[in-house]
């Protein structure tokens, strides 16, 4: 179904003046009719004003069901006996056909952290599952065009290698068709809810949570060095694109998409945190050792070329041996000193 914007439809505040104009005359014009019928009751034109004028007030409210009113950013679709009647958008007073009525199946669905179109005062209570709320009172069936937030719940999903992580995504959405919002699916905000759910843990899986050898993340049968904490980037637009894709027929435009939490989940946490720490301290052993075998050679290098001192062999070795244990130790030294011969 394609959305059938209404045109020439800002007649309101004149279609309420007319309507309020007829609606005075009416009563004037009933006034006048009894008052005459009292002074001639057999005259037959008095008594067919009356009647016509009783009817008038009966039902002559029915045209100010036709006039609504938009402020900017908002959008009404409207159906008339059933079918698709159009859609009202953009600021304005309008009048349209007094017996359409609007409809928005998701008018009482509220999103975590969205700019929903404010209409109740009823408490709402995000679904720790997928982030969204229903509430007892409806907020109106106006529908917002504004770009809106959706904060799902965090959610604990296993990466690449199995690992259980817990993370959070927060999409930057809003209406792009009305007709498809509101017809091709049942509710489009519940809808857009689980389609994230569903991309985060279909990309997720994909990634190591850290760069880890022998994984291909891009499905190009090479290893690469992708993974949730270094490529966020790249995972947020992967998820992005899954769910536009997702959400097209609903008539929903995803904006953007970004990772807002990111965390192994509680029962590794401590042993990830260990494999850490043991991994930085080997680096860091590794960078002293390095940087020790370095001071041996160019001491070495050093006492050779100014001839300080002659040494065998063996005696480089033993010196070589009490360098590297006094630089790649972690306490301090305790000289001593030879006051003998050199050997």
């Amino acid at each position: 179904m394609e959305e059938k914007i209404l045109t020439n439809k800002k007649h309101g505040m004149a279609a309420l003046f007319i309507t309020l104009l007829e609606y005075i005359v009416g009563i004037c014009v009933l006034i006048l009719a009894i008052t005459l019928h009292d002074k001639n009751p057999e005259s037959p034109i008095t008594v067919a004003v009356i009647v016509v004028g009783v009817i008038w007030i009966l039902i002559g409210w029915i045209p100010f069901i036709g006039l609504k009113s938009l402020k900017p950013q908002e959008a009404l679709v409207l159906t008339l006996f059933g079918d698709y009647y159009g859609t009202l958008k953009g600021p304005g007073f309008f009048f349209v056909n007094p017996f359409c009525s609007s409809f928005n199946p998701a008018a009482a669905t509220k999103l975590g952290q969205s700019g929903d179109v404010e209409g109740s005062s009823k408490l709402v209570i995000a679904s720790p599952q997928t982030g969204a709320a229903t509430t007892q009172e409806a907020a109106g069936n106006k529908i917002s065009l504004k770009i809106m937030t959706l904060n799902n719940a965090k959610q604990k999903v296993n990466d690449v290698l199995g690992n259980p992580i817990e993370i959070g995504v927060a999409v930057m959405w809003q209406v792009n068709d009305t007709a498809k919002a509101v017809f091709a699916v049942d509710n489009y905000k519940e809808y857009l809810s689980l389609q994230v759910d569903s991309a985060v843990r279909d990309i997720v899986r994909i990634y190591p949570y850290d760069v880890s050898p022998n994984v291909d993340t891009t499905g190009d049968g090479q290893a690469d060095d992708g993974s949730l904490r270094g490529s966020s980037t790249v995972v947020a637009d992967r998820i992005k694109a899954q769910i536009q894709e997702k959400v097209d027929e609903a008539g929903l435009e995803i904006l953007d998409a970004r990772i807002t939490y990111l965390a192994y989940a509680p029962e590794i946490a401590a042993a990830m945190l260990q494999r850490q720490q043991a991994s930085a301290i080997i680096d860091a052993r590794k960078m002293i050792v390095d940087g020790a075998v370095g001071m041996v050679e160019m001491a070495l290098e050093s006492l050779s070329s100014k001839q300080v001192v002659e040494l065998d062999e063996e005696r480089k070795a033993a010196m070589v041996s009490n360098l590297l244990v006094v630089l790649c130790g972690n306490k301090d030294a305790q000289p001593i000193v030879n006051s003998g011969s050199l050997y």
